[in-house]
């Protein structure tokens, strides 16, 4: 069995049981080997390179090869960007294998086809005493190479480190084409399930409007804003504009304990919002966490009224919006903000800072900040 180096998303699941996933792998130095990204929003596509129809290739024929190994699985999207692949599997019943061997395999095949391409013998198991004939090669290594007949004379023996030294020596020919580790978003249900279907099929539009709208599109991991840190995408020049009007709201009446969303007082809220948004100028600032506050969202998000969305997930590298939060990016309406540290904040009626119910008062305390700040973010990174 393989053993697999991954960074899965959720610690505590079980890797081994039936379920469906979106998996993210990243090519190595992220260099777009596997095809090319069209222009046209309209007709948005990505022409394959021979690697990258290799590499759907080799993920259509992965149920075929894990029935051999006794995991049944199944395989329902995928896409070949010019730079990384996405692509949704499903486990069927329960795996002697993990995901992670799953993967493993499918990358392992990948490498080795690839570097079948370019003339090179596989890397995978490899034995490391070709490539030390140099007298550049560290002890470390000649000792590795010395073990002909156990697995220490094979790349996949050594540690992270030591492949990434490895590799220095004897050039990115013999790299693997993938990241060493790889993303998964578990599957929640149907619904979801069909998001991430969707979410694979659209990515090439959506790599081309990030593309052509960078300042609209544009993902930042660490801004300072009023003294604090966010991770943000979207439009960061709405944060400048003259009028920011906080949405905050109860999720019962303070009086009548009936859904807030229900009375007559958010109704009058809610015409005092969209009338503000009309005038011009003025955005609308929330996390969106009361039902009052995501109905007023997401009336902006289907209008395009400009909006500030603050989330409590952290914006990562590699992270995007849903497709409405998506759309609402692309047409300027839109910029998300992530704050760091948001569970080392304050502690909100003798509740740990860590808990929702301290996360959310304390986003509705930025998004009260937010609304105060008219000068120009600073972009750390």
């Amino acid at each position: 069995m393989i053993t697999a180096s991954y960074r899965p998303r959720n610690p505590g699941h079980d890797y081994y049981g039936r379920g469906t996933y979106l998996i993210t792998l990243v090519v190595s130095d992220r260099l777009p080997l596997l095809g090319r990204l069209g222009d046209d929003v309209n007709h948005p596509k990505v022409a394959p390179s021979p690697l990258g129809e290799m590499v759907k290739q080799a993920w259509d024929a992965t149920p075929e090869k894990q029935a051999a190994r006794g995991n049944r699985v199944a395989v329902h999207a995928c896409v070949c960007m010019p730079d990384h692949f996405h692509g949704v599997l499903e486990v069927l019943e329960r795996m002697q294998w993990s995901l992670g061997d799953i993967i493993q395999a499918f990358k392992a095949v990948c490498t080795s086809q690839w570097q079948q391409q370019q003339g090179h013998g596989h890397s995978f198991n490899r034995p490391i005493s070709v490539d030390c004939s140099s007298p550049q090669v560290p002890a470390w290594l000649r000792e590795k190479a010395r073990h002909h007949d156990n697995e220490g004379a094979l790349i996949r023996a050594l540690s992270k480190r030591q492949r990434q030294e490895y590799y220095t020596l004897v050039g990115r020919e013999q790299q693997p084409l993938f990241d060493e580790n790889y993303d998964d978003t578990v599957c929640l249900d149907q619904r979801h399930r069909e998001a991430m279907i969707a979410y694979v099929n659209d990515n090439p539009r959506r790599a081309i409007l990030r593309r052509a709208l960078p300042r609209l599109m544009q993902r930042t991991l660490h801004v300072q804003i009023g003294g604090r840190d966010y991770g943000t995408f979207g439009n960061l020049f709405l944060l400048r504009w003259p009028s920011k009007v906080q949405v905050q709201c109860h999720r019962l009446h303070p009086v009548t304990r009936e859904p807030y969303e229900h009375t007559a007082d958010y109704a009058r809220q809610h015409q005092q919002w969209v009338d503000a948004i009309l005038r011009g100028a003025t955005v609308m600032v929330t996390p969106g966490i009361s039902h009052g506050e995501l109905m007023m969202k997401n009336e902006c998000l289907n209008n395009g009224y400009p909006l500030i969305h603050i989330q409590k997930e952290p914006i990562t590298p590699y992270w995007k919006p849903e497709r409405a939060r998506f759309e609402a990016c692309a047409n300027g309406s839109l910029l998300i903000l992530a704050p760091w540290g948001l569970d080392t904040m304050a502690a909100v009626n003798g509740v740990p800072a860590d808990t929702d119910y301290s996360r959310f008062h304390n986003m509705n305390n930025l998004a009260a900040e937010i609304c105060t700040f008219n000068g120009n973010a600073k972009i750390l990174r």
